[in-house]
């Protein structure tokens, strides 16, 4: 692991052929056709291979169509990023055709996206979804010099993500143990913002559950909003077995910070980041928590009465079990990001900066399902 090689003694190297991007300018940043040579170095001291990353080429900087694009930048700057940008996609559930539309701006010391929230690849392809997706009128800030905070935030209801692609990562479910009309053991509303620290929250992605999501870890509310759980998978290269380079930057989290996809380099290997959070008790029986029930095994849809990953308060950090800190997040050559990996919290579990307001508006009436 990246955090763990304490006899690797590389010297590590940082060469810009090009100045760094700057976030203080009142205007969309003009799109740099210079090439960036970025030497990435973990915290560890280990040197990342070099990766050429022309920005004249990369669609998610020139804006203008992004229709299936990749993304290929590393830059933890979301001003490199402001431009606008356009898709062409489909419904796959019902053939209807959407116009994704989304522009990056920077202004007043943050970057603003304005989004219909369509993102640039067709949707609903294995996916159960009981609403047709529909634009949206959506708009986030972030700040475009993040700090850390002296404590990690841990609500992180309602949109956590903002996705260079214009669609937006939605962490939580609305759906608890024993809240809500539906039947024990298989809540699908109910629980919202009021109920942030309910132990037995259901998480989207476990196998365990079925939230309708498609081959893209998403799926819609009730409102015709297309969000994702967890990883997009069109939006970069997610196979580590495959690719040659570390993960670019996907998106921002509401705080400010990077989103990086799963690759990550270590000491010249590309691997996928490990989070660090595991089973309770190593997947031994569930334990009462006062005040709340206890979800039972063969009850509804709860597979068994052992922390197996059900509901997110089966898992519990660990701090250097892997390569990522308790809210999904490590920092390369400076660059604080949280990583997308392919276990539990799946993209981020808290914010290790301040969130901005936008992504989480004071509550009007009752929680959609989600």
């Amino acid at each position: 692991m990246i955090l763990k090689q304490p006899t690797v003694n590389m010297i590590s190297t940082l060469l810009f052929l090009t100045s760094l991007f700057g976030c203080s300018s009142d205007k969309p940043a003009a799109p740099n056709s210079s090439t960036e040579t970025l030497s990435e170095t973990t915290t560890n001291g280990s040197s990342e291979s070099n990766t050429n990353i022309t920005e004249n080429t990369n669609p998610f900087t020139t804006g203008g169509d992004i229709t299936g694009a990749l993304a290929t930048s590393r830059s933890g700057d979301c001003a490199t990023y402001a431009n606008s940008y356009n898709s062409n996609v489909k419904d796959l559930v019902n053939g209807k055709s959407l116009n994704g539309d989304v522009t990056i701006s920077v202004s007043g010391g943050k970057c603003v996206f304005t989004t219909n929230g369509i993102p640039n690849h067709d949707m609903g392809e294995g996916g159960r979804f009981a609403t047709p997706i529909s634009a949206q009128n959506l708009n986030y800030e972030i700040t475009s010099m993040p700090i850390k905070a002296g404590s990690p935030t841990t609500n992180i209801w309602k949109a956590s993500v903002i996705l260079i692609n214009g669609g937006t990562v939605d962490i939580l479910p609305a759906a608890c143990y024993g809240e809500g009309n539906d039947a024990l053991g298989r809540e699908m509303i109910g629980c919202g913002p009021d109920k942030i620290n309910h132990p037995w929250r259901y998480d989207a992605m476990s196998p365990l559950n079925n939230f309708g999501t498609d081959i893209h870890n998403a799926h819609v509310q009730p409102d015709g909003m297309y969000h994702y759980h967890a990883n997009p998978n069109a939006v970069f290269e997610s196979d580590c077995n495959t690719v040659t380079t570390a993960s670019p930057v996907i998106g921002f989290a509401a705080d400010g910070f990077p989103v990086y996809g799963t690759c990550i380099n270590d000491n010249g290997s590309i691997r996928t980041a490990q989070s660090s959070y595991r089973l309770k008790d190593g997947g031994g029986a569930r334990q009462a928590v006062e005040g709340y029930q206890t979800p039972t095994g063969g009850t509804g849809n709860i597979s068994s009465s052992n922390y197996d990953g059900q509901f997110r308060g089966d898992w519990e950090y660990a701090a250097d079990l892997g390569d990522l800190d308790q809210c999904n997040g490590m920092t390369v050559d400076g660059q604080y990001g949280y990583y997308v990996t392919p276990t539990f919290p799946w993209v981020l579990a808290c914010y290790s900066g301040t969130p901005d307001a936008s992504f989480n508006p004071a509550p009007s009436g009752p929680p959609p399902p989600r």
